[in-house]
């Protein structure tokens, strides 16, 4: 029976690991294909935080439960909280720092978006009156 929990162990957590080594490979593709720097960058932060959690979970598996997967589940939460705040920081030091902004992204103003937002507002109650007067007709 310990033979059979020993081998599903090791199974679960090979998968596990595989499957971390995948989502590195996507990351690397993403970070090769992407042009610009935030979309690279957001690639290789959302694969490293989710590539190392499943493999260190791997490992955790293969481990078993004692110290050193204790350890490496603190490892694990240590890096979702550290990676998408310093991805975050590099995020907002390159918008700070881009010398053609307007080639990368846009700049919205706060009073025209809601000028657009009143404005949709409105004309989504004129659409539902209508059709509740349509209603009322029939």
């Amino acid at each position: 029976m310990t033979m059979i929990i020993e081998w599903l162990r090791f199974l679960v957590g090979a998968l596990l690991l595989l499957s971390g080594l995948g989502i590195f490979v996507v990351e690397m593709v993403g970070v090769f294909k992407f042009k610009y720097v935030l979309n690279r960058m957001h690639a290789a932060a959302m694969g490293d935080t989710l590539g190392i959690g499943i493999s260190l979970l791997g490992l955790i598996v293969m481990c078993g439960l004692n110290f050193t997967s204790l350890k490496l589940f603190l490892v694990i939460v240590f890096l979702w909280f550290a990676s998408p705040a310093s991805s975050h920081l590099i995020a907002r030091l390159e918008v700070t720092t881009d010398e053609e902004p307007q080639k990368h992204y846009r700049k919205e103003a706060l009073a025209r978006l809601e000028k657009e937002l009143a404005a949709g507002a409105a004309e989504l109650r004129m659409d539902t009156g209508a059709e509740t007067d349509g209603q009322e007709e029939a």
